[in-house]
């Protein structure tokens, strides 16, 4: 009962938006499907599939989020189905229009959208034959930089099974978790700074005391120590300093020359972030909670950070990502953007950063699922040394071992 209200009321949505005439040229194709598959990785990774009357199969991927699944399938189904794949933009609009009002412009609608459409260019790229980068504009690039979100759990078995004392949060472990990515061959590393000391602390103020505050800087000071100029070293606060404690963390930590202090205030405030760059000598990024170039307007008009990190399925997709990345470039900003999620996310936005000049390294936070690369059906691995080359078959350029997703599949 539910879902015939819910597809009678998104299918009356469509009917009062869609005003646009629909398209006589270009590859006689329909969408007939569209379906969600969750994959048990370090996050419940969410495959989106479109399908086609062509036999063709896009493949997306939305950010983690509870209720994504029924937004795509209830809502956005019949909005879409009948519909001409290649059609990407007008598609993006239309979905954007049904949903208006309950999300379209942010959260987890926009984060169904963003899935849906990541898998419409996988689709049109493929019944176009070219690479989405080539329906994009091309290439400005042939790899893309990757950057290990390192975590010191390695480090920590190693230290349990010598007999040694074992902390997950010791500097030393970090410095081992480091090492062992640079030796991967990981140009950029990162880690969380936002990490009990073992002291009790009152998180919930989002003021650190004095030690606190020397603890982080001990494990930035052992991970520098341990690589030098090996590779570049970022941290993530992930929100939860306020104003002054994350100006005292930054100004402690100006003698390690970080390559960027991700997520030092909470994702609201630009205003708060713009006094806060402008009151320490540190490289500020910040992003991933933000949403489409409207979520990102003020935070590149401001010149509130150095960095952007959209999360490509989660911010409004891959043109989306691809237009905030146009605006950052007017005020010299460079994108890093933030992904914990699979291979296909991963080469969403590797046809991103092939397409935009202003684009610095892509996050990979999957280090510790050994399956990850065998989600995909090739036999070389997808990163190599810290790259990944631009994928040059059509669409996203790659395809899912359905296989390896069955066995990881959760329900």
């Amino acid at each position: 009962m539910y879902e015939d209200f819910a597809s009678k009321l998104a299918a009356t949505m469509w009917a009062d938006f869609d005003e646009t005439p629909r398209r006589a040229d270009g590859p006689a194709a329909e969408i007939t499907d569209l379906n969600t598959i969750v994959v048990d990785g370090n996050f419940p990774w969410t495959i989106v599939t479109v399908e086609t009357d062509e036999g063709v199969t896009g493949i997306g991927e939305a950010y983690p989020s509870p209720g994504v699944h029924e937004i795509i399938t209830d809502y956005l189904r019949p909005v879409l189905v009948g519909e001409n794949p290649t059609d990407v933009e007008r598609l993006y609009n239309l979905m954007r229009g049904s949903l208006s009002g309950r999300g379209s412009q942010e959260g987890v609608g926009t984060i169904a959208i963003s899935g849906v459409e990541l898998a419409l260019w996988d689709a049109a790229g493929k019944l176009l034959d070219q690479p989405v980068y080539q329906l994009l504009g091309g290439k400005t690039r042939e790899e893309v930089v990757v950057y290990a979100d390192c975590h010191a759990g390695e480090a920590m078995v190693e230290s349990a099974e010598e007999g040694q004392e074992d902390s997950t949060y010791e500097p030393e472990a970090y410095a081992k978790a480091a090492r062992a990515a640079v030796e991967d061959g990981f140009d950029i590393v990162k880690f969380d700074l936002d990490v009990p000391s073992g002291r009790e602390v009152d998180t919930l103020s989002r003021h650190f005391d004095p030690p606190e505050i020397d603890h982080k800087k001990r494990v930035v000071e052992a991970v520098t120590e341990e690589i030098g100029h090996d590779a570049e070293v970022a941290v993530d606060l992930h929100w939860n300093f306020s104003p002054e404690t994350a100006e005292r963390l930054c100004r402690a930590l100006e003698p390690y020359d970080l390559a960027w202090i991700e997520d030092p205030l909470p994702p609201e405030n630009t205003d708060a972030m713009r006094e806060l760059k402008r009151r320490v000598d540190a490289t500020l990024l910040t992003g991933e909670n933000r949403y489409g170039r409207h979520g990102f307007r003020d935070l590149i008009e401001d010149q509130a950070v150095d960095f952007l990190a959209p999360d490509v399925p989660k911010t409004g997709g891959i043109a989306e990502t691809k237009k905030v990345a146009e605006m950052a470039e007017a005020y010299y900003q460079a994108l890093v953007p933030h992904n914990i999620g699979s291979p296909v996310a991963t080469a969403a936005t590797v046809h991103v950063g092939a397409t935009v000049p202003n684009f610095v390294a892509l996050e990979y936070h999957a280090r510790e699922v050994p399956w990850w690369e065998d989600l995909l059906a090739r036999e070389e691995d997808f990163i190599q040394n810290g790259r990944i080359q631009v994928p040059d078959a059509p669409g996203l350029g790659i395809e899912l071992d359905w296989d390896v997703v069955e066995e990881h599949r959760k329900e």
